[in-house]
């Protein structure tokens, strides 16, 4: 006998990163060119030794790291967002209007299950993090692409075609995922006045916010009084102090959305970790120098891979920044199977556009996304020397 299955979880794609994980078991590489992994946005190190002693004093000293904790998170850590980033963004936010959530992946599914339900549509740009998408199928929630051209900026007028009344929110991650690219300020604030205009919510992701390039507010969303009535905030403090195993998100939303989004956090969760919440306000109290050398590093990775870029022939380099850079690459294959061969022919372990694009894109077949912040600058050397060696490969 087979047991039932919802047909929308039959219908959702694999998870991407765990399908190119499938492409190099058994797969034996040669002492001289080991596999190089940026296939994965994933810090490779543990956090400092000082985050760390304070996860170890938590664990060891203090009884309610162990037991359950506020359904919204800690209220110290919903305190210190609320303050930091009021600051820092020149707005109003209310530790009321802050929730803490098990990594910024269900951050989204709450959200989503608070807005959206069968039927109902959601604008997501192309290329689109594929979790981001993988949700939605599985919600049974239909997936509008709003596409973008060569700059991987979205346009609030191609967005403004694509709304209709089943339209329930419109979601922008910067810096992107996959793209690597910043939004200007003006793009998001237009993409607000969108939003607001047909009542929908704005969802901006900014996972990588703290490894943006540019100084100073990358927005003035939060400046807006007005901004619970539209904008729905999520952030990450996975790559921020290296705690991807400790699934620490945050949410900044409206009360009323936090009311509704506190019943699904409670029948899927009951309450954030609280280990990693006591990790993350350490970090956010004691680690801001840290923090700083952290993204002067990833934006030395980032200038690596453009400089790297300028002198590879055929490839062009679409976007970078934050994590990752987003390239188009010169063979007639499409991306995901050039990117099987490359784990054999060139020990690289990346993944192809076809993940990040809808089934049958023709710009999917020509992308690949690279993780460049999984290696140093000499790592991202010897990737581009292996990409410029591709060139010279045949199919068979």
């Amino acid at each position: 006998m087979t047991l039932p299955l919802n047909p929308a979880f039959a219908a959702t794609e694999p998870p991407p990163v765990m399908e190119a994980r499938r492409w190099i078991e058994g797969v034996v590489f040669p002492k001289d060119r080991p596999l190089i992994n940026i296939s994965q946005a994933a810090p490779v190190e543990s956090p400092p030794l000082g985050l760390r002693q304070a996860l170890a004093d938590a664990a060891l000293n203090d009884p309610n790291a162990h037991l359950y904790g506020p359904v919204l998170g800690l209220p110290a850590l919903r305190e210190e967002i609320a303050r930091q980033w009021s600051t820092s963004y020149g707005g109003e936010i209310r530790p009321s209007q802050v929730a803490i959530t098990q990594g910024c992946n269900q951050a989204f599914c709450t959200v989503m299950a608070t807005l959206a339900g069968p039927g109902d549509e959601v604008i997501l740009t192309t290329p689109w993090y594929f979790n981001h998408k993988m949700w939605l199928d599985m919600a049974s929630v239909t997936t509008v692409p709003l596409e973008t051209d060569d700059s991987l900026i979205p346009s609030t007028e191609a967005a403004a075609a694509l709304i209709t009344p089943r339209t329930r929110a419109i979601v922008l991650v910067s810096p992107n995922n996959p793209g690597g690219v910043e939004y200007p300020a003006e793009t998001l604030t237009a993409f607000r006045d969108l939003a607001r205009a047909h009542g929908l919510a704005l969802i901006v992701d900014e996972t990588y916010r703290d490894f943006d390039s540019r100084p100073g507010a990358p927005h003035q969303l939060f400046a807006d009084p007005d901004w619970p009535d539209t904008l729905i905030h999520l952030y990450s403090f996975s790559k921020a102090y290296r705690l991807t195993g400790h699934r620490v998100g945050a949410m900044i939303a409206s009360e009323a959305r936090l009311a509704e989004a506190e019943k699904f956090l409670d029948t899927v969760a009951i309450c954030p970790s609280q280990l990693g919440q006591i990790a993350a306000l350490w970090g956010m109290r004691n680690l801001g120098q840290w923090l700083a050398g952290e993204r002067d590093e990833i934006l030395a990775r980032r200038r690596a891979m453009v400089e790297g870029f300028k002198g590879l022939k055929g490839w062009k380099l679409l976007g970078c920044g934050a994590y990752f850079a987003y390239v188009e690459h010169p063979f007639d294959e499409p991306s995901d199977a050039l990117c099987k061969r490359l784990v054999t022919e060139a020990s690289l372990l990346m993944l192809p556009g076809t993940m990040f694009q809808p089934e049958g894109s023709a710009a999917g077949k020509r992308q690949i996304r690279i993780a460049f912040a999984n290696v140093d600058v000499a790592g991202i050397a010897e990737v581009i020397r292996r990409l410029a060696a591709t060139n010279s490969f045949t199919k068979d």
